[in-house]
């Protein structure tokens, strides 16, 4: 998902408004700390969790297209109260969750055509039981609308099911068109589930039969999606009021100041020990560092901005914390890769971005490892291709993919000069060998072509800024121009979205939200979500038949070797241009609240691990 590093513009907040909206929550968040001594675990207490910079959770249905598919919509927000079928990130690790997933891990059979799905006994806030019935309505919804849902994939699910019934009300069975991976479709397939409650099977007039009928699923998504809008209702609409997760809502503001209190009907392990999990957004990274400077307790967890953060040896995991007093630092690892992606259906310089060469000059003049070190202080590695190498995962490491395009202004220069561009030094090159040949400018690339272009990126981030202009100032040197707009993070997914040349959407060229992709909920990395032709999170319209293939062979097979052939392979293609994969942040936690660590790589949180000690 993005973090995409999450369709509504906001304007920036300022600081002041921000730190009233904290402030209103310090007395009672105060009341549930106390002093450390026995490390006894306190229940209640209130506990206030820091939204990332401009960034805040905008959509509550889970069923949701890519304009809103984020790490804070669903990781932040929808997954304290709908849970998905299956979980992942355990201890730190990417893997599956067992304990945390609703389901037992499946039953494949007939050469794994035939997958059978036991539910476990979880309940709905409205004493209604979660069933089959449940995953079969996503399901249903899912053949209806699947160019709805953000992460729909030509050939994935829902189109490699050719029936799923609910044997009871605990049991379901999948047939599916193929023989598939069994651990790629309960990673990337059955994860992308969230069993929905009957109470939603309606519509503006009344009860509705999605859960049975797939022709009444577009009526129940159209009325579904209208309340979702309707933001400001969140906390009173009672049909968001059926949860099945530990926490339900108590308030929401559109600003991003949101409280949750227990579901006291949660059925599942680990049931809230706070009282209260409160969110709370920033305009920036100043003014949430200024409220954990101040020594107020008014956050909990937050996150020391790049910027502030102290300079990390290489043999230590963090260098110094300058909040030791009052808070923890621990880095929060990622499990995804990080991009900017480029319209290939732009009407003006789509053909320029369909060009390998030109990506392959363009990642050429992203130096990766000064960016590291100067604006996150060492807190990061490179990306290298498709599949994540950092952290330390049996999927992908620097020797199964090495980075070809390291930074290089020179290569970027040779291999624009070597297909007809010409290179000014501070000025804009432009095609002065318009053609389909080897030395010539590429398919769809006209004659004095200029190579000008504008980038949309995430604002209220010293780090992204920083890199947006490194690129531009390297590109100046080979006659790429690149006008840098930022915008808030909302704005920008919003913006930075799969289109159709002509369409008033397509006029966007590159699109930087900051953060890639979270390997979720494909959690095996393997890259048809984002990559793939056609598929709902492919932002940038990217399209090679051969890299197809690959990411069609590593659904057949676990085999290493099919992940390294797709990683290689994307590593050279360049379906986005990389940059740095940076920790997600550098967190600080209260010293006196436990359970936050250690970090999930899939960015979810998990507030009802959280207690106080005395």
């Amino acid at each position: 998902m993005l973090p995409r590093w999450p369709v509504v513009s906001r304007a920036r907040r300022s600081i002041w408004m921000v730190l009233f909206s904290i402030t209103v929550l310090i007395a009672a968040g105060c009341a549930g700390q106390t002093t450390p001594s026995s490390g006894r675990p306190v229940e209640g207490g209130i506990a206030t969790f820091a939204e990332p910079a401009n960034t805040t959770p905008n959509y509550i249905f889970p069923f949701m297209s890519v304009v809103y598919f984020s790490v804070t919509a669903i990781s932040d927000f929808q997954y304290l109260m709908y849970r998905p079928l299956y979980w992942f990130g355990d201890n730190g690790q990417p893997v599956l969750n067992d304990k945390l997933s609703l389901a037992d891990y499946p039953t494949f059979s007939d050469d794994n055509r035939t997958v059978i799905v036991k539910l476990r006994d979880y309940a709905w806030s409205d004493n209604t039981k979660v069933t089959s019935d449940g995953i079969v309505f996503w399901i249903n919804m899912m053949k209806a609308e699947k160019k709805n849902w953000a992460v729909y994939v030509p050939g994935g699910i829902p189109d490699d099911i050719d029936s799923v019934t609910a044997d009871s009300p605990n049991q379901v069975t999948f047939h599916l068109n193929k023989s598939y991976s069994a651990k790629w479709f309960v990673y990337n397939e059955l994860s992308q589930v969230t069993p929905l409650p009957q109470a939603w099977d309606r519509t503006a007039t009344g009860t509705s039969d999605c859960e049975h009928k797939i022709s009444d699923c577009t009526a129940v998504y159209d009325y579904l999606t209208d309340q979702a809008k309707s933001i400001n209702s969140y906390a009173t609409n009672p049909l968001w009021q059926v949860v099945d997760g530990p926490w339900r809502l108590k308030s929401f503001n559109a600003d991003g100041n949101i409280s949750f209190i227990p579901n006291k009907s949660y059925s599942g392990p680990n049931k809230p020990h706070l009282a209260q999990f409160n969110e709370a957004p920033f305009s920036d990274n100043a003014a949430e560092y200024n409220v954990l400077r101040s020594g107020n307790n008014a956050i909990q967890v937050g996150y020391l901005p790049p910027e502030d953060a102290p300079a990390k040896p290489d043999n230590q995991k963090v260098g110094h914390n300058p909040l030791e007093d009052n808070y923890t630092l621990d880095r929060w690892f990622v499990f995804g890769v990080n991009y900017f992606p480029l319209n290939n259906h732009n009407p003006k310089v789509g053909s320029i971005f369909q060009q390998q060469y030109f990506r392959q000059a363009l990642t050429s003049l992203v130096d990766q490892k000064s960016i590291i070190k100067a604006a996150v202080h060492g807190y990061g590695a490179t990306t290298n291709g498709p599949v994540p190498t950092t952290p330390e995962n049996p999927y992908a490491n620097d020797k199964t993919e090495p980075n070809p395009f390291t930074y290089d202004p020179d290569r970027a220069k040779k291999l624009l000069a070597d297909h007809g561009w010409s290179t000014p030094r501070d000025g804009v090159g432009s095609c002065e060998r318009p053609g389909t040949g080897p030395n010539q400018c590429g398919p769809g690339v006209t004659a004095g072509a200029p190579l000008h272009f504008q980038m949309m990126y995430r604002s209220g981030s010293p780090r992204i800024t920083l890199s947006m202009q490194q690129l531009q100032s390297s590109a100046t040197k080979v006659g790429v121009k690149i006008d840098l707009q930022g915008a808030p993070f909302n704005t920008v997914i919003a913006t930075a979205i799969p289109c159709d040349a002509g369409k008033p959407d397509c006029n966007w060229e590159m699109g930087f939200w900051g953060g890639g992709w979270v390997f979720a909920p494909d959690y095996y990395p393997t890259g048809e979500q984002i990559f793939s032709t056609g598929a709902g999170s492919n932002v940038g319209s990217f399209s090679d038949p051969r890299l197809d293939q690959l990411i069609a062979a590593t659904q057949h097979s676990d085999s290493p070797e099919a992940l390294q052939a797709y990683a290689q392979y994307g590593s050279q293609t360049m379906p986005a241009i990389w940059q740095p994969n940076v920790d997600y942040q550098e967190t600080e936690v209260a010293n006196n609240l436990k359970g936050v660590t250690p970090q999930n790589p899939y960015l979810n949180i998990t507030p009802e691990d959280w207690y106080y000690v005395k």
